[in-house]
């Protein structure tokens, strides 16, 4: 017997090994037979076995197996199985060894799974086994690596790729097993398959449909994706598909496989680099690789300051640091210890980066190919432009301090310099060339641009923007479709706009340099213009534009219109008929025999449905069309006859049977087909996909045409771009009312040889840039300056404001924008810096007089004779004494220096120092004495201030008294009483030196100083603006005189708890009136001062709301001054409407309230005639107009009169309280104005 279980289980193993590759056909031979019976025969006698030779069995050591399981572990056994699964698994599972280089990625996704932190992912980690680059465990279910699985399949996959996460196609999923099914459940909130069983291998997916949102969340986490997809087409049963890798997705280049068929246009991101940063003698370096572009840029010498800022304004895919920085100027090992580095270290430290050695391009660019999987032959184009005598980049701070840079507390500078409508790629550029200003040739061409477009009087293009990484990815790929088709045919539709047109001619002309230091491509006017014509063309011919109705949809009276949408809709309407002929010919054909065939065979069976009138549960039946199988059938049921009598219809459902879908699956038992329905559904759809693919085919040939003409299109989207940027900052400059300032350049002798200095920088009514015309207000400053300025003056004075003023004005004027002045003359600086306040910076280790002194060594050693330093409140980190000589030597070193620029500082003692200084002159903030207080003026002018106003800033602050009291008891021990110091208050006034507390005044009195305090602030605001301003006062209980009446006014309303309101009205009494009525405000006074017009006082009112404030006063309507934009007209314009007339196009938007002939009408949203309808709109005019209305009728029915007299009875004396009209424009109420007959207010 023991023999007999052997050779049987000898047999079983045979099958159970090999009983999987047979095919159906063999399992018929008399061999499967045979085997088949041995394996059905083994259970029976193994049982048997067991029960007659238990007895008779010798004993073995307890290690060691039984006999019959000891001859073969592959038993196939369904119950004993069970428990021998371990040991089947180990014998199974097959070695996967790594090589050497797989051992570092191994490492980098081991620290990935460190960092999971949601518990279903940390689950799926710890059932990881880092045998190979899946981290698949094999003697886990599922885990079998042997080759021919797809477990086998996907890691050679992911050996080509092994840092990128793997999605491979599957059926209607994207799956991923291993390490990436664990970043999938971590990052893209998938839940794992299976759920969190322990007995299988980690995986993970999502469907088809869900592909672009998984992508996005793992490239926005900063990983790269490899897809995996299947040959799509027929394929044999139970074999395996084919599989290839179609794309990657990367931070900043999405995944575009497929986008070819789609039909909406593709987010495209801002592209990643990869950064590559070593350091040589010159400075650092920095180089730029973009693999979606294929082009690469080298910026050498540049200061860590400048390096720093460019890797916050660059959010690079990969950052590799070359070793050459590991050894700092001071010699020592440790990366920022000492000396520079440090502030380059904590910018990196806090990014993911590698190490990486020798030749730092040419590694860096095969670092690259290895990244992305690139051939060796693939070349990356070099678009660095040499800078010759180009501006130094920003510094960090420089950059941060005047809001080139986001920052917060900041004013933003790239708000003011473009249009809120102007976003996206126009933003980037502007953001980059302030950055990196460019040279004087290319900032000159700029600013000349610019003037040409203030002027030009025709109209322009839309300026058609898309990315120049797009179109190359896009065409590269051949994914293009017939939408991106469209929109590059726009890109160069508008270049040959600006060639044709005279005026456009010139700008277009002027921003070919422009675009060259973009984009690093030289291209002639000329061959651009031919090129452009040539591709927009070819482009013409293939694609079908907007407007072409020869492509519609087939449509039938008995199919659902759904069915043709579904089917033609993804390939009709993308390319020209003329090229699709013969397909359009069979599509047409083929969706006629359809339409015969279903009214042949369905058809007659609805009719006879139809015709029988039976009750509730009779005959159902119509013609579905089931998007799920892109078919149309017959949906029925009780339809067939309990008798069949030959009636129309029997035969044809005599020929109906059931519909299955392609895998052969019963639908349900109501959907039915017929032979010859499914035959012509075969025919359509394959005359379908021969079209569509017809259609492919011509966008990726037309795709692969114009890669020939990548660099023109590249040239062409960048210079778009550019002109967007320029066009948006003219127009927003022009509305802020900024000038274009006069750019000169040091100029060389051609006898020595020699530089010679420019004649330094004026700047007449400098205001700072982030003050708004409409708010008004700003102190403008005029600034003459030839060299360096040593600024003092109190706090509050201006100081910090004015050096951003100039450093703003100075940046925007080198790179040839508007600067926020009445006129200026600029030098072409070779580098502008601003440092102000320093923080500590723990992250290396340094407090911030460290950072302080970085940043101040980094700026002498980088300035020249050519640059602008402005340096704000130096040395204040440390203590007086020794901060004040420090402070003394560097102002030396930049006089010595010869440059121009601004020291502003505390430190008085610098002038008490024995300073060398040839050139530098002494500026102060100005203050003027106001009601027995010094108060700043923000003037620049001559001289030293040595009064800091410390005291009166921390009491306006909020400081207790109390404590400011004690200061200053304390500075006089000190100091001694040089003068005498009031600290004035509303209400009480206290000297020093007194010990008595506070002495209260009257009410009277207080209100006094405040009314006056009012008045002075009303008439400084508003006095350059109206030139001699006469404030009136309306005390408690007092009126406005008659002399306000139809005139307008603006008013400042005191309340009794010391708050203020500023309106503006032209019914001054009916005004005051309604704020009276307000409770506790029937003691309110007022000052009021007339003003000639509506707009006028709309505007002085929006610069109070926003002046007052600053001036310590308490607002209750500060809201209400975010108003910008005013008319110019003083006067309202009453016009005369006939029933023949039509509302004009610039009263669109607005709400008018009307008397029309019958009745009082009111329109709304832009009306074009007379509506004889009242709307219920819930703004002034509505209401006005059903008060009018109730008034009309209520005295037509009372009269019995007609509705013309009723409407001349309200117009009378007796009702002419309600003549008052308004109309609602904005955000502005125009109220109170006589409303005579007939008229429109406009």
């Amino acid at each position: 017997p023991e023999r007999t279980l052997a050779g049987s289980a000898s047999i079983a193993k045979f099958t159970f090994v090999n009983s999987l590759s047979f095919t159906r056909s063999d399992r018929e031979t008399m061999h499967w037979l045979a085997t088949r019976n041995a394996v059905v025969l083994v259970p029976r006698w193994r049982s048997v076995s067991f029960l007659l030779l238990r007895p008779l069995l010798t004993p073995l050591p307890p290690s060691t197996p039984p006999p019959l399981i000891r001859g073969s572990e592959h038993v196939c056994c369904f119950k004993e199985r069970k428990f021998y699964t371990k040991a089947t698994k180990r014998q199974k599972q097959l070695k996967v060894s790594l090589e050497d280089k797989d051992y570092a990625h191994v490492i980098w996704w081991k620290e990935k799974m460190q960092v999971c932190r949601k518990p279903s992912s940390v689950v799926l980690v710890k059932r990881l086994m880092f045998s190979n680059l899946l981290g698949v465990d094999a003697t886990l279910k599922n885990g079998s690596l042997k080759e021919g699985t797809l477990n086998w399949e996907i890691l050679q996959f992911k050996s080509k790729f092994p840092r990128e996460v793997l999605l491979c196609r599957v059926g209607d999923f994207y799956e991923a097993i291993g390490v990436d099914a664990c970043i999938l459940v971590e990052y893209a909130g998938l839940n794992p398959f299976g759920g969190l069983r322990t007995d299988s291998i980690p995986r993970a997916g999502c469907p088809v449909v869900n592909l672009r949102q998984t992508l996005d969340d793992l490239t926005r986490n900063g990983f790269s994706v490899c897809i995996v997809e299947e040959v799509q087409g027929p394929a044999q049963a139970r074999t395996r598909k084919n599989r290839f890798i179609s794309g990657h997705a990367h931070p900043g280049s999405p995944y575009v496989f497929g986008l070819v068929g789609d039909n909406h246009d593709l987010d495209f991101p801002d592209p990643m680099p990869v950064v590559g940063i070593s350091r040589s003698a010159k400075g650092y370096c920095m180089v730029s690789v973009l693999e979606t572009m294929k082009t690469y840029s080298e910026e050498d010498n540049l200061t860590e300051e400048a390096l720093v800022t460019k890797l916050r304004t660059c959010r690079c895919h990969h950052l590799l640091l070359h070793t050459s920085l590991r050894h700092n100027s001071s010699g020592t090992c440790r990366w920022g210890e000492f000396g520079e580095g440090g502030l380059l270290w904590g910018e990196c430290s806090s990014r993911q980066f590698e190490w990486f050695d020798g030749e730092p391009v040419k590694e860096l660019l095969y670092k690259v190919k290895e990244l992305y999987g690139l051939e060796d032959d693939i070349t990356f184009r070099n678009v660095t432009v040499a800078p010759e005598n180009r501006p130094s980049p920003l510094h960090l701070g420089t950059a941060t301090q005047i809001g080139a840079l986001p920052t917060e507390g900041i004013p933003c500078l790239l708000k003011v310099l473009l249009p809120s409508n102007c976003t996206g790629l126009p933003v980037m550029y502007v953001r980059d060339l302030l950055l990196n200003p460019p040279a004087y040739g290319i900032a000159s061409t700029i600013q000349e641009a610019c003037k040409l477009m203030s002027d030009i009087t025709c109209a322009i293009p839309e300026f058609t923007c898309v990315p120049p990484a797009k179109l190359v990815k896009l065409l590269e790929s051949r994914e293009t479709n017939h939408v991106e088709f469209c929109k590059i045919k726009s890109v160069l539709d508008d270049i040959l706009q600006l060639y044709s047109n005279p005026e456009q001619h010139k700008i277009l002309k002027l921003l070919m340099d422009p675009t060259w230091v973009a984009t690093g491509l030289k291209v002639e006017l000329e061959t651009l213009a031919r090129e452009c014509k040539y591709v927009s063309h070819r482009i013409g011919e293939i694609i079908s534009l907007d407007g072409e109705r020869d492509q519609r949809i087939t449509t039938h009276t008995i199919i659902p219109n759904e069915f043709f949408d579904d089917m033609e809709s993804s390939w009709k309407g993308r390319v020209k008929r003329i090229h699709l002929e013969e397909e359009f010919a069979e599509v047409d054909e083929t969706a006629k025999a359809l339409a015969v065939a279903i009214e042949e065979d369905f058809l007659p069976i609805v009719r006879r449905i139809k015709a029988m009138t039976s009750p509730l549960g009779g005959p159902k039946g119509e013609i579905l069309y089931t998007r799920e199988h892109e078919a149309v059938w017959f949906k029925g049921k009780r339809f067939a006859p309990s008798v069949w009598a030959g009636t129309p219809g029997e035969e044809q459902i005599k020929q109906l049977r059931p519909a299955f879908d392609s895998k052969g699956k019963k639908v349900g038992e109501e959907w039915f087909t017929t032979l010859k329905v499914e035959d012509a559904l075969a025919r359509y759809h394959e005359a379908g996909d021969k079209a569509k693919a017809k259609v492919l085919e011509l966008l990726r040939n037309l795709s692969a045409e114009l890669q020939a003409k990548i660099n023109i299109l590249v040239f062409s989207s960048t210079l778009l771009v550019i002109a967007k940027a320029l066009f948006g900052h003219v127009s927003e400059g022009r509305r802020r009312k900024w000038v274009f300032p006069t750019l000169t350049q040091c100029h060389s002798s051609e006898d020595k040889g020699t530089l010679y200095k420019a004649e330094g920088m004026k700047i007449t009514g400098l205001s700072p840039y982030w003050f708004d015309s409409a708010q008004g207000g700003a102190v403008k400053n005029d600034v003459d300056m030839k060299s360096l300025f040593l600024l003092t003056g109190p706090n509050g004075g201006g100081k910090s404001s004015l050096l951003r003023s100039i450093c703003a004005a100075a940046l925007l004027g080198i790179c040839g924008f508007m600067v926020p002045a009445e006129a200026a003359i600029i030098p072409h600086f070779d580098s502008i810096m601003l440092h102000m306040k320093s923080y500590d910076s723990p992250a290396d280790g340094k407090s911030s007089f460290q950072v302080e002194m970085s940043e101040i060594r980094s700026i002498i050693t980088r300035a020249t004779s050519e640059s602008l330093v402005l340096i704000d409140e130096i040395c204040r980190g440390t203590e007086t004494a020794k901060g004040t000589c420090i402070a003394g030597s560097i102002i030396e070193k930049l006089d010595s220096i010869n440059c121009l620029g601004i020291v502003s500082t505390h430190l008085h003692g610098i002038f008490d120092l024995p300073l060398k200084t040839k050139n530098a002159v002494f500026k102060a903030m100005g203050a003027r004495l106001v009601n027995n207080q010094t108060v700043p003026t923000w003037k620049l002018m001559d001289g030293i201030c040595r009064e800091s106003l410390a005291f009166e800033t921390a009491q306006r602050e909020g400081v207790p008294e109390d404590l400011i009291q004690r200061a200053h008891d304390l500075y006089i021990s000190v100091y001694g009483e040089k003068s005498p110091l009031k600290l004035r208050h509303i209400g009480y006034e206290v000297k020093v030196g007194e010990k008595s507390g506070p002495i209260e005044k009257g009410r009277a009195d207080r209100f006094e100083i405040l009314r006056e305090r009012v008045e002075a602030a009303v008439v400084s605001v508003c006095g350059e603006k109206l030139g001699d301003l006469r404030c009136v006062l309306i005390g408690a209980k007092e009126q406005p005189p008659p002399s306000t009446i139809a005139a307008s006014s603006v008013y400042v309303m005191i309340r009794p708890d010391k708050k203020i309101y500023v309106g503006e009205t032209d019914d001054l009494q009916g005004r005051v009136r309604a704020h009276r009525l307000e409770e506790g405000m029937q003691n309110a006074s007022f000052i009021y001062f007339l003003v000639p017009g509506k707009s006028m006082a709309c505007q002085l009112e929006t610069l109070l709301i926003n002046q007052l404030p600053s001036r310590g006063f308490r607002l209750t309507n500060v809201a209400d001054g975010k108003h910008r934009n005013f008319g110019t007209s003083d006067y309202l314009e009453l016009e005369m409407l006939t029933s023949r007339d039509r509302l004009p196009g610039s009263w669109l938007g607005v709400g008018v309230v009307s008397l029309g002939v019958e009745r009082i009408v009111v329109g709304l949203l832009g009306i074009t005639g007379l509506q004889q309808v009242v709307t219920g709109h819930k703004t002034i005019a509505g209401r006005i107009a059903r008060n009018w209305m109730s008034r009309v009728s209520a005295l037509q029915e009372g009269n019995n009169s007609s509705p013309v007299a009723a409407r001349e009875q309200v117009m009378s004396g007796g009702h002419r309280e309600t003549s008052h009209l308004a109309v609602v424009l904005g955000r502005r109420r125009w109220s109170a104005l006589d409303y005579p007959q007939g008229l429109l207010l406009n």
